[in-house]
């Protein structure tokens, strides 16, 4: 994500927020197929896994040429999982009535 450097500061981690969002809503919807279980633990699982799949891609980048880990870019990660999570869970919710 090199390129998105120069389009404005923090550029990149608006990326990766946005990915992980992604990820999150998308472990969400698996995890909130099953009935079992409160909602608000299967959000919290559905984060920390995308949460825990952007800390191994960070510890996979520090063997990568070219290429750095950052705990900025792992903050982003989580709060976007988070995000994605909460948001496919806010709208199981409401169609649930």
């Amino acid at each position: 994500m090199g390129w998105l450097a120069g389009l404005f500061p923090g550029a990149d981690k608006v990326v990766h927020l946005g990915l992980y969002s992604v990820l999150g809503l998308l472990t969400s919807r698996a995890l909130l197929l099953f009935r079992e279980g409160p909602v608000l633990v299967r959000v919290l699982a559905a984060a920390m896994i995308g949460t825990t799949y952007g800390a191994l891609d960070e510890v996979h980048q520090m063997f990568v040429a070219g290429r750095t880990a950052e705990v900025l870019d792992l903050v982003a990660d989580a709060a976007g999982s988070l995000l994605g999570a909460a948001a496919w869970a806010w709208l199981v919710l409401r169609r649930r009535g």
